[in-house]
């Protein structure tokens, strides 16, 4: 029978590196928190597991924003609150409450979005399978180890303790061996372990590694199982931050293309793990796609956009420099290039929106145009109504927004306001310049431009003018 297991996952620490408000836990690398991604893990491994539990660790009080993220987001999860920073070992022991009957207790740093369950399997499974071992931690060989707890081994490569950087001498921080932060547990040996935990350190904390110690003390000595270097890679300023997001970024982009699609410079492309491409799908250089984006086949997406959270169709052309959020566009529409399309925006198939055309609440039936210097808001556009450039619908009173209302087929001359809420039918056509105040009906032509006056010769008068001259002094 597989032992029921609690993952702990330590999310309390301020993350004062980080310069920031924000709690460290709850930054985001390639869309997702931090927090979310080893929440993630935790769930994973849990889930191997019946009847196991998943228990993250915050600071004290319902205000603190960990807690109230994991409310918000994962309510199946146990909440431990640790009174104040002092140490791993001391985020454990506030753990110990909620652990309940589990046998094994697998414990996570919330600042390592890297860890995958894979690994954390293969510490439990170590314990699981070994009665002389009470602790599997994992570890991983390292380039530049700075920051990490030291690995110290004896002449037969079994791990006696595990050293702190600040408490390290320099021969100790000369090895390359590293501590992940990751550990399985025997409960029993933790909960005769746990107590014993005493801040003898330069920090004055509680150290979870100090428990490896008391394992070779015990005869049962802890078992470092190696993972990849940058699957224990920790968060501790903006610095890491940015190191783990250019690896997320560069796994997606990596799946992409896998997946069939064409980054013309992967290097350059911002790419949500979370963002969908369809094969065939082509990715100009230094485009940002971000949330919950999926593009249809044979999509492109020109140089410079971002698009967040929007539903591209099949054959969509995303023209240079054009800026995307919320919104739908169908099958073989064409957006910009400078284009902005605002939440709510639906266009239909076969959709043109062009240079600095701006979109917001607005529905564009099939094959209907609007290609210069236009801005749609509150609106819903007919099926191949033309829209010309200039135009503008003035949703906005003051006080309130209003819809704008544009039937089938119909013509809109250049610069024409539309005043809301307002209907147009269809098969109306509207003459350059007016301002449409009231409804006008299907098949009708409006306009309300004011007589012009043409002066024969008054050009060549305007020109032989002289200008008034300039006072002295």
């Amino acid at each position: 029978m597989t032992p029921k297991t609690a993952v702990v996952l330590l999310a309390a620490g301020p993350g004062t590196r980080m310069r920031s408000a924000l709690p460290k836990v709850l930054h985001a690398a390639a869309g997702r928190t931090l927090l979310d991604r080893t929440l993630a893990t935790a769930r994973a491994v849990a889930a191997d597991r019946p009847g196991s539990r998943v228990v993250v660790v915050t600071g004290p009080g319902d205000a603190d924003p960990v807690r109230a993220h994991v409310k918000s987001t994962e309510p199946g999860a146990l909440l431990a609150a640790q009174a104040s920073p002092r140490g791993t070992g001391d985020a454990l022991r506030a753990a110990i409450p909620a652990l309940g009957d589990a046998t094994r207790v697998v414990v996570l740093p919330g600042d390592a979005p890297l860890v995958t369950a894979a690994s954390v399997r293969r510490l439990l499974d170590e314990v699981d399978a070994r009665p002389d071992v009470p602790v599997a931690f994992l570890t991983a060989h390292l380039p530049d180890p700075s920051g990490y707890g030291r690995i110290l081994r004896d002449a037969h490569g079994i791990v006696v303790a595990v050293v702190e950087e600040r408490d390290a001498s320099e021969k100790e921080r000369e090895i390359r061996e590293a501590n992940g932060g990751v550990y399985a547990f025997d409960r029993a040996f933790l909960d005769a372990a746990l107590p014993r935990l005493e801040p003898t350190n330069a920090a004055g904390e509680l150290y979870l590694t100090d428990l490896l110690a008391m394992a070779v003390e015990s005869g049962r000595p802890a078992r470092g199982v190696a993972a990849a270097a940058e699957e224990i890679l920790g968060v501790n300023t903006r610095a890491d931050l940015a190191r783990v997001e250019g690896i997320l970024r560069a796994r997606a982009a990596a799946a992409a293309m896998e997946g069939g699609a064409a980054l013309l410079r992967p290097e350059t492309v911002t790419l949500d793990e979370t963002v969908v491409l369809a094969p065939d799908t082509v990715v100009e250089p230094f485009v940002t796609l971000l949330g919950a984006t999926t593009a249809g086949e044979g999509t492109r997406i020109g140089q410079g956009c971002v698009v967040r959270d929007c539903v591209l169709g099949r054959n969509v052309t995303v023209k240079p420099y054009s800026v995307l959020e919320g919104a739908r566009v169908g099958d073989g529409a064409v957006v910009g290039p400078f284009a902005r399309l605002r939440e709510g925006t639906d266009l239909g198939p076969e959709v043109h929106v062009g240079n600095f055309v701006e979109t917001k609440k607005a529905k564009l039936g099939r094959g209907a145009k609007a290609n210069h210097l236009t801005y749609l808001g509150d609106a819903v556009v007919g099926e191949r109504t033309n829209v010309g450039a200039g135009v503008i619908t003035c949703n906005y009173d003051g006080f309130a927004k209003h819809p704008t209302k544009i039937g089938k087929g119909v013509f809109v001359g250049s610069d024409v306001q539309l005043v809301a809420p307002v209907t147009v039918g269809d098969g109306a056509v509207i003459g350059a310049g007016t301002t449409v105040t009231k409804d006008v009906p299907a098949d009708a032509l409006a306009t309300s431009r004011t007589p012009q006056r043409t002066v024969e010769g008054g050009g060549t008068a305007y020109r032989s003018r002289k200008a008034p001259a300039k006072k002295k002094g």
